[in-house]
C-alpha cells in the first residue's frame, strides 16, 4: 500500500523512543555483518523479544543465547541460502514472518547440487542421531559440522580426520582469530570477569558458523585429573567445525560451558592459532583428533575427548 511505512522505519522510530534498548541491541551486532544483514536481524530480534520473556537487555542468559542463535540461523538462511533441519526451518520462518528484506539475494541450486545436498543431509542426520545417543548437546548450539564431510573422508581408513583437514579448516580459524582479537580489545582485554562464552559465541557467529557444546556428568568421565572423579558436576567440550577448542569443568552445565569457553579463548592470546591433528584419549582408546592450538609448548596432555565426529561408529565397532 502506498505510503505504508517499512519495518525498518518502525524499528528506527521504536528505538528512538527507547535509547537504552537501542544501545543494547547495537551491542549484539556481529563483527562481519553488513548494514543490510544487521538491520534485518535486528528487526528479527526485536519482533521476537516478547516470545522470550526472561530476556533482560544487558543480562546474559540461556534465553538470550537461544534468541540470538535463532536470529543468526534466520539471517544465514535469508542472506546465505543456508538450510537446516525441517523443524528449525519452520520455527525461523514463523519467527521471521512479516519481516521484509529489500532485494534479498537469490540462491540457485542445480539439479546435481540438489541431489548431492540430499545425500549429504541423509548422512548428517544419521551422524546426528548416533551423536545424540552418545552425549547431550546444549539446546542453543546446533551441530556445526560441514555437511557430508564425514561421508567423503576416506571411509575405508581408520577413524580420524584426513591429512588435509587442518589445511581445510585453517582459513576459517584465521578469520575467527581476527574477530576474537577485535572483540577482546573492545572488551578491555582478556580477563576473569568477561562473559567468555558470549564473546566466543558472538565471534563464531559473526564468521557464519556455530559452536557445538557437549555436556557429560563428571562422574561418567574416566581419565580425569586426580581428585575430580568423585566430585559432582559436569564437563563441557566445545568444538567448531569438528575442531576441538576447549574443555571445562563446573558445578552445572552453564559453569562448565563458561570454563570451556575461557580455555578456548586462551588459545587466541598468542600471535596466531593453528589447526593440527593430535593424539588424545576417547573412550579409553588413543585417537587422532582435530585441535586448535597456539604457539605455546604444552607440558601436559590433552583432556580426554567427550565427542568424536570422525567415523565414531567404526571406532566403536572395532572396540566391541
Amino acid at each position: 500500500m502506498a505510503g505504508e511505512r517499512s519495518g525498518e522505519d518502525i524499528v528506527a522510530e521504536y528505538l528512538g523512543q527507547n535509547p537504552q534498548l537501542a544501545q543494547w541491541v547495537e551491542s549484539l551486532r556481529g563483527y562481519c555483518e553488513t548494514n543490510k544483514q544487521w538491520l534485518a536481524r535486528r528487526e528479527f530480534i526485536l519482533r521476537n523479544l516478547e516470545a522470550f520473556p526472561t530476556v533482560e537487555p544487558g543480562v546474559p542468559s540461556c534465553s538470550l543465547d537461544r534468541l540470538l542463535s535463532l536470529s543468526m540461523v534466520w539471517a544465514n538462511h535469508v542472506f546465505l541460502g543456508c538450510s537446516y533441519p525441517q523443524t528449525v526451518m519452520a520455527k525461523i520462518k514463523d519467527m521471521g514472518e512479516g519481516i521484509v528484506v529489500q532485494d534479498p539475494p537469490v540462491h540457485k541450486t542445480t539439479k546435481e547440487e540438489a541431489l548431492a545436498k540430499g545425500k549429504r543431509s541423509a548422512t548428517t542426520e544419521g551422524d546426528a542421531e548416533s551423536f545424540v545417543k552418545r552425549a547431550k548437546c546444549g539446546p542453543n548450539e546446533p551441530d556445526s559440522r560441514p555437511a557430508g564431510r564425514t561421508s567423503t573422508w576416506a571411509m575405508s581408513q581408520k577413524a580420524g580426520p584426513p591429512p588435509q583437514a587442518p589445511a581445510e579448516h585453517q582459513p576459517f580459524f584465521n578469520r575467527l582469530y581476527k574477530a576474537v582479537a577485535w572483540k577482546l580489545v573492545s572488551a578491555g582485554g582478556f580477563g576473569p570477569n568477561l562473559d567468555h562464552f558470549e564473546i566466543l559465541r558472538s565471534c563464531v557467529e559473526s564468521c557464519k558458523q556455530t559452536l557445538t557444546c557437549v555436556f557429560v556428568p563428571l562422574k561418567d568421565i574416566t581419565g580425569l585429573p586426580a581428585g575430580r572423579t568423585q566430585k559432582e558436576g559436569h564437563v563441557c567440550e566445545i568444538r567448531c567445525q569438528t575442531v576441538y577448542m576447549g574443555t571445562g569443568y563446573g558445578r552445572d552445565e552453564a559453569a562448565a560451558r563458561a570454563m570451556a569457553s575461557k580455555e578456548a579463548l586462551k588459545v587466541f592470546q598468542g600471535r596466531k592459532v593453528t589447526v593440527k591433528i593430535c593424539r588424545r584419549r576417547y573412550k579409553g582408546k588413543d585417537v587422532e583428533d582435530l585441535m586448535l592450538l597456539d604457539e605455546q609448548p604444552r607440558s601436559q596432555g590433552f583432556p580426554p575427548a567427550l565427542s568424536y565426529p570422525f567415523q565414531d561408529d567404526q571406532l566403536e565397532d572395532s572396540s566391541s
